[in-house]
């Protein structure tokens, strides 16, 4: 079934059709998931949660060609997650700033040698403001403008939780790199 067949069956609740669109999709959205949860059980949760989204909004939504099917389930997604960070009772996420390091060492090129799955966990660690902001900013390319709309925070302490994932992150590596 093509991307057109399936969002018009899908929004004509066909069942077959949303079965078809969850095993093409979930693998994506569960990584945008976990991405931002850092829980693969939650994760799952999430994931769940925003297919029943989908499929309660699929008369929203209109094909625009090629990729909007795509962009749209992964904008419900991320939704889905910043939704479940905002509800959940905050812990203490903070990092205590002596913790971080005053100079990042290293070059650029070393860092391409590090394994994407080894960053992924580095990012997956971070504490749960942190990997929130960090993911809106460098994977979702948003500004500190939006991302302070989307959770409700300043633009500054967007900035300053981006600097700060950026180092825990730098330091992370900067290990990694030693026991290498």
């Amino acid at each position: 079934m093509n991307e057109t067949e399936l969002v018009e069956r899908c929004g004509k609740g066909d069942n077959l059709a949303r079965k078809q669109l969850y095993e093409r999709y979930a693998g994506q959205l569960m990584a945008i998931c976990v991405r931002y949860t850092g829980d693969r059980e939650v994760a799952q949760d999430v994931l769940h949660d925003g297919f029943l989204n989908i499929f309660r909004s699929f008369g929203q939504f209109t094909y625009k060609g090629e990729g909007s099917l795509k962009a749209w389930l992964t904008r419900i997604m991320v939704n889905e997650a910043l939704g479940y960070l905002r509800k959940k009772v905050s812990t203490n996420q903070e990092v205590i700033v002596e913790e971080l390091p005053d100079v990042i060492d290293g070059d650029e090129d070393d860092f391409e040698q590090i394994p994407q799955s080894v960053l992924m966990q580095f990012i997956k660690e971070l504490p749960d403001g942190y990997r929130t902001v960090f993911n809106l900013y460098v994977l979702e390319e948003k500004g500190h403008k939006e991302i302070a709309e989307m959770l409700g925070i300043t633009e500054h302490t967007s900035s300053s939780q981006l600097y700060r994932a950026k180092t825990l992150l730098m330091k992370k590596i900067n290990d990694y790199r030693k026991r290498i």
